[in-house]
C-alpha cells in the first residue's frame, strides 16, 4: 500500500502544476493539517483515491467549510484495505484562535482512543498534527509536542505515528524517527511517501471493526 502523506505547506506538484506520474499508484492519501480545504478537494478529486485528514491548529475554518469529498477521522479510527488508522488533531493551545488543547484535555483524549483501539484489537498507523513531546517537537510553546502521544503510543504500539506542525524550515528538523515503542514517526510536512507492504498488514482481530473508509 502506498499512502501520500501531506501537511503544512501546499506543494505546486499537488496543486498548480498536477504530476500525474508522482501520484501514481498512491492508494490513500492522508493530511496531517493545516492545508486548506480547497487543495484537499482540489486533490482528492485528480487522485480519485480516499484522503483522510485530521484538522491542524490553524484549521478553524473546516468548522465552517470541511473538505468535501474528504474523511474526518479526528478522534476516529478507521479501516483501508485491512489498515487501521487512528486520528488526533490539533496542537498545544497557545490562544482562543486556534484548534488546540491543554495537555490534560489531549491526554483524556489520547486514553479514550487507546482503550477504543485495545478493542479493536489495534491500530497501525496512528495520524496527528503535532507531534510527541520529545520526538520532533521544539520548545515554545505553540510548537511543543504532546507528552500524551508518547503514552499512547507506548499503549497502542501503532507501527507509525505521522504528524506536521513543525515545519522542515525551522531548522535542523528530521523526518523520522524511531520512539520507543516500536513506532516509526514521520514529518510529513509538505508531502511523504510512504510503502507498506501488503504481505505486512495482517488482520486484527478486537470486539468489534472500525468503519471502513
Amino acid at each position: 500500500m502506498r499512502i501520500l502523506a501531506i501537511a503544512d505547506v501546499e506543494e505546486t506538484w499537488l496543486y498548480d502544476r498536477w504530476d500525474a506520474e508522482r501520484v501514481a499508484g498512491v492508494d490513500l492519501i492522508v493530511s496531517c493539517g493545516d492545508l486548506p480545504a480547497t487543495y484537499l478537494e482540489h486533490i482528492v478529486t485528480l487522485a480519485n483515491v480516499p484522503l483522510l485528514y485530521v484538522p491542524g491548529n490553524h484549521d478553524r475554518a473546516y468548522e465552517r467549510h470541511a473538505p468535501e469529498g474528504c474523511v474526518n477521522i479526528d478522534g476516529a479510527i478507521r479501516e483501508f484495505n485491512g489498515l487501521r488508522i487512528m486520528g488526533l488533531g490539533g496542537s498545544i493551545r497557545y490562544n482562543d484562535q486556534v484548534y488546540g488543547f491543554s495537555e490534560a484535555e489531549m491526554r483524556r483524549r489520547a486514553a479514550r482512543m487507546a482503550l477504543l483501539a485495545n478493542a479493536m484489537g489495534g491500530v497501525d498507523v496512528i495520524v496527528t498534527h503535532a507531534p510527541a513531546r520529545g520526538y520532533g517537537d521544539l520548545d515554545d510553546l505553540p510548537h511543543r509536542g504532546f507528552e500524551a502521544f508518547g503514552t499512547l503510543l507506548d499503549r497502542t504500539s501503532p507501527r507509525y505515528l505521522l504528524h506536521g506542525h513543525v515545519h522542515l524550515q525551522y531548522g535542523r528538523i528530521e523526518r523520522v524517527r524511531e520512539h520507543p515503542s516500536g513506532a516509526t514517526i514521520i514529518n510529513t510536512c509538505g508531502s511523504y511517501v510512504l510503502d507498506i507492504p501488503d504481505d505486512s498488514i495482517e488482520p486484527h482481530g478486537g470486539l468489534f471493526r472500525p468503519e471502513s473508509v
